[in-house]
């Protein structure tokens, strides 16, 4: 091997976690600091600890429950479909009534609504 091309190897380098456990491990650097470990990781331990940075874990649980309130309040698809549907049947028997109110006038009175229609077109 060349000489002084390799990084220095410290077979007692130390981590030291935010939880207070400190490790001894090989490593090119002496000391070495990390914010979670073995220790204290929820995947080893069995135990959800958040850490959180500048408020995002309770960001996130306050628009998750802004969702999950609105999604209650929300109507889907469905309804507005159905509500549409209702309102273009309420039309169409407004439209039938109108027609049956005209075919039940007298023949005279028809031609002259009728006369009166095509004018205005």
């Amino acid at each position: 091997m060349k000489k002084d091309l390799h990084p220095t190897y410290h077979a007692d380098a130390k981590v030291v976690c935010a939880c207070g456990n400190k490790l001894i491990v090989g490593s090119t650097v002496k000391e070495v600091h990390v914010e979670i470990c073995s220790n204290c990781h929820p995947f080893y331990t069995g135990k959800e600890r958040l850490v959180d940075t500048a408020g995002r874990v309770d960001r996130f649980k306050k628009i998750t429950d802004l969702q999950a309130k609105t999604a209650k309040t929300r109507k889907g698809k469905a309804v507005k479909k159905a509500k549409a549907a209702e309102r273009k049947l309420e039309k169409e028997k407004a439209k039938i009534k109108a027609e049956i109110a005209e075919n039940s006038k007298p023949a005279a009175e028809r031609k002259k609504t009728t006369a009166k229609k095509a004018t205005k077109k």
